[in-house]
């Protein structure tokens, strides 16, 4: 390893210090999206353990969604509203920088699979389900939770070997408000070429694959449901699946923009937008778009309400 890296440089994170005349509003802004993320995660999270009528897998997969959220935003927000309050840019530590990144893609990762494992249970309920208690047994959810979590330590454990042996300039300088892979891999000096193959594989790999079995899993389910005599069923149907198609597109459709798009010409500004919507503003929405759109967690909700506004 270089001498650079020997001394383990710390980076300076530029964050929306050029934009200071908007730092105050979008530190409320950030501030309150990150407690309402927080709220109605918590709350999907009690829902679906502690209310009897969504104890089935699709509810399982969501309370593990919204486990990863929570987690998501607290390795992000903290400390971006912290660099929000301060007038000039901050420094983040090698270390932290390595940690947040890490934990950022495990999360990321395992944020796939689960969308991706929601997606074969409206597969498996809708076009078979004479084998559906087979197939989504709780020892089959609990096995693709596992392997969600483990996909995505192996991917960060890949990721960060390769971009943080790599050898950095002695005062390295990030265009960002975050340690996100594209940006710090740009600082390094030399040996980028494999650790953007390894970028680049498992962008296909976790986006597009994955993204293309939810896909093919909905061809099949959109099928299922042409084929149903009753306009009542059709909709009864498809409303099992709305919730869960409107965060895949929000999720995927960030993701693809960010990693998958043409780099070149792409300027700083909308980089910082688009990953301050998926890392803050998505994590909000889902148990928002769970809530309005799905009558099971909507009415649990009201059940709860009420009981604790009964309760003495």
């Amino acid at each position: 390893m270089t001498e650079e890296n020997q001394t383990l440089p710390e980076f300076l994170l530029l964050g929306f210090s050029d934009l200071r005349a908007l730092q105050g509003p979008l530190f409320w802004v950030v501030l309150l999206v990150y407690l309402l993320t927080l709220l109605g995660n918590s709350v999907i999270i009690l829902l679906t353990q502690g209310s009897p009528a969504l104890h089935s897998p699709m509810y399982f997969f969501l309370r593990h969604l919204s486990v990863v959220e929570v987690l998501y935003t607290t390795d992000i927000v903290p400390r971006t509203l912290v660099d929000l309050a301060s007038p000039h840019p901050r420094a983040i530590s090698f270390q932290s920088c390595a940690t947040q990144m890490y934990v950022f893609i495990v999360l990321g990762i395992t944020e796939c699979c689960l969308l991706t494992a929601m997606a074969y249970d409206r597969y498996a309920a809708i076009c078979r389900p004479l084998h559906y208690s087979t197939l989504m047994s709780w020892q089959a959810c609990t096995a693709m939770v596992g392997i969600s979590w483990f996909m995505g330590i192996i991917t960060a454990t890949t990721h960060s070997s390769l971009i943080f042996t790599l050898p950095f300039p002695s005062h390295p300088i990030i265009p960002h408000f975050l340690c996100d892979i594209l940006p710090v891999l740009r600082l390094a000096s030399a040996g980028k070429h494999r650790s953007e193959i390894s970028v680049v594989t498992a962008t296909v790999v976790f986006i597009m694959v994955p993204f293309s079995l939810i896909v093919t899993s909905y061809a099949r389910i959109l099928g299922a449901i042409l084929a149903m005599a009753s306009t009542q069923s059709r909709r009864k149907v498809f409303s099992t699946c709305s919730s869960h198609l409107l965060v895949v597109f929000l999720f995927f459709g960030t993701a693809s923009i960010t990693y998958i798009r043409p780099q070149a010409g792409s300027s700083v500004t909308m980089n910082r937008i688009l990953s301050l919507f998926y890392t803050v503003v998505t994590p909000m929405l889902n148990p928002i778009i769970y809530t309005l759109r799905n009558k099971e967690v909507a009415g649990a909700l009201w059940h709860m309400v009420k009981r604790q506004v009964s309760s003495p």
